[in-house]
């Protein structure tokens, strides 16, 4: 189930990577724990506002999720918490099911973490993370700039101390355009001082605690202005009593509903958590993605034990860690008894922090996300895939953001499944003076042997290209100028061959050999694909004599009989 058999060795794996090859080094993972720490504490209230819960249950869910990880990961930096871009997914859906803030959407958003846990833990531990590369870079990098116009919209109210009572995007953008006349130019100053101040800080260096810096200069100017900051939304007292452990009180009808929106959730997290353990992987180890999904769905499972919210993978607090020196996974430990401690002790310091600075702190986390950079260079290199990009985003913003989710998933499938059966079969010729075959362009003149066609496939063949492997094959041997005698199938790029494929590939040796023509085999060095020659009887069929290591093996011997 874990590579090995069991979960208990994956358990011991996971343990015995905890401490990293040499000397710990504790007061490294202090000090990026402090760095990360700093960084939550703002982050995580805003991204919980943002999930429709009290802020407090942003820290909650760091400190969770934090100890998941901790317990069953593998990367040594990768953060775990709570994340802007599911949180706009999953409040979307929930909040049709109940009012945010209420009870009963605080269970339902437990109940939801514990089932996108339950997924995650799962594709980990049946080594699912393959999963994660459904999704092309133009459809992430669309799904990513929808999500951040959702967030922008989403926090245009507080920013500008208007109050709103809708949650769709459009009906919110309606209700600013009615009252945009009683906007509050001190909250708007307080927003974009905040925004201003973690761009800056960031920009400067990632380790700078800007957004706490910022969030603490708020709150510290809504104290100093006493009575004239009336009318200036404030978090007030927050409390975490209530905080115990225990399962979601949900019925088993809402939680039935609530399994789509799960399993949408879990992609985008498998996603997003594969991607941070591979940029942030160690450079003697390879990237443990598997190990590291487990990590994540049990702080899932650990947030709505709590009472929490679905948890991701964080790639900028992920960022800090690596950029502060952490060493180990003691270092997001750390960072999370930190933000536990602060839970305790220090809620009665959030009273003054105005709701405008985490609307600040959100459009800071909308603008980082939406990828400028990115969408310029897909512009510049593949007109299709921006289009791809751009139905991405379009169906994030005018749908619900679940079903933008999904119609993203499917059109990234849909992008990679034609891409696959657009492969055809084409013609190789010899460069001059070598042995060596390339396949015919209008940019390589190579030369022919009289007789002998050498065709390649570029792909591995199987039943989504099948059939236009077939039809081009025939094509390149009726197109040859001269009686043709035998075929080379030059198949170092065919890496798998299923069922399908391999039922094609041997109609078509038994045609040509009933019209006279040997067909051979060269360069098939895909230990798969040889695999599969033998058990779907091609080797067989073909003989071993007429396979060969290379196509000028095959000519040599051609010519030679």
């Amino acid at each position: 189930m874990t590579g090995d058999g069991s979960w208990a060795n994956s358990t011991r794996r996971s343990w015995s990577g905890l401490i990293p090859k040499g000397r710990w080094d504790v007061g490294r993972d202090l000090v990026a724990a402090c760095a990360v720490a700093a960084v939550a504490v703002p982050e995580q209230m805003a991204t919980a506002r943002l999930a429709g819960v009290p802020p407090v249950m942003g820290l909650l869910v760091f400190v969770a999720g934090s100890f998941g990880f901790f317990l069953l990961g593998s990367n040594r930096s990768l953060s775990v918490g709570a994340d802007s871009t599911i949180a706009p997914i999953f409040a979307g859906s929930l909040v049709l099911m109940g009012a945010s803030g209420t009870p009963h959407y605080l269970a339902l958003a437990a109940c939801l973490a514990w089932l996108v846990g339950i997924i995650v833990v799962a594709a980990g531990a049946f080594r699912m993370g393959w999963v994660a590369r459904l999704l092309s870079v133009p459809v992430i990098t669309g799904f990513l700039a929808g999500i951040a116009v959702h967030i922008a919209v989403s926090q245009l109210p507080a920013l500008l101390g208007i109050a709103n009572a809708h949650h769709d995007l459009l009906g919110t953008l309606a209700n600013l355009a009615r009252n945009i006349a009683h906007l509050n130019p001190v909250t708007l100053a307080i927003g974009v001082a905040v925004f201003a101040i973690t761009f800056g800080c960031e920009k400067f260096d990632i380790r700078l605690p800007g957004a706490l810096g910022a969030t603490i200069l708020a709150a510290f100017t809504v104290w100093m202005l006493g009575p004239a900051a009336k009318g200036i939304a404030v978090l007030g007292i927050v409390s975490a009593n209530g905080l115990e452990p225990g399962l979601p009180n949900v019925a088993f009808a809402d939680a039935a509903r609530l399994l789509p929106i799960a399993l949408i959730v879990s992609f985008v997290v498998m996603i997003q958590t594969a991607a941070t353990s591979r940029s942030f992987q160690d450079d003697a180890d390879t990237a443990e993605v598997n190990r590291d999904l487990m990590g994540v769905g049990l702080g899932n499972i650990l947030s709505g034990l709590f009472g929490g919210f679905p948890v991701n993978g964080s790639p900028p607090r992920t960022a800090i860690v690596r950029e502060s020196g952490g060493t180990s996974r003691f270092a997001g430990l750390f960072a999370a008894v930190i933000v536990a401690t602060f839970l305790v002790f220090g809620l009665r310091l959030l009273a003054t922090v105005p709701e405008a600075a985490l609307a600040g702190l959100l459009l800071y986390v909308a603008q980082r996300i939406f990828r400028v950079g990115t969408m310029k260079l897909i512009a510049a290199q593949s007109r299709a895939e921006l289009a791809l990009l751009l139905l991405t985003a379009t169906a994030i913003i005018v749908t619900p953001i679940e079903t933008g989710v999904a119609i993203g998933i499917i059109l990234s499938v849909l992008h990679g499944v034609w891409t696959i059966t657009q492969t055809r079969a084409v013609t190789f010729e010899r460069v001059p003076g070598s042995t060596v075959w390339w396949p015919a362009s209008p940019n390589f003149v190579g030369e022919a042997h009289a007789g002998i066609v050498v065709v390649g496939f570029q792909a591995p063949l199987f039943f989504l290209n099948a059939e236009p492997f077939r039809k081009t094959l025939n094509d390149a041997i009726h197109r040859a100028p001269q009686p043709v005698r035998a075929v080379i199938l030059e198949a170092s790029s065919i890496v798998e061959l299923d069922f399908s494929g391999a039922q094609t590939l041997a109609s078509l040796i038994r045609h040509w050999k009933e019209q006279g023509v040997e067909f051979y085999v060269a360069r098939l060095e895909s230990i798969r694909a040889q695999e599969a020659f033998e058990k779907f009887g091609i080797l067989a069929l073909l003989g071993e004599r007429n396979i060969f290591h290379s196509v000028a093996d095959a000519v040599e011997q051609l010519e030679h009989s």
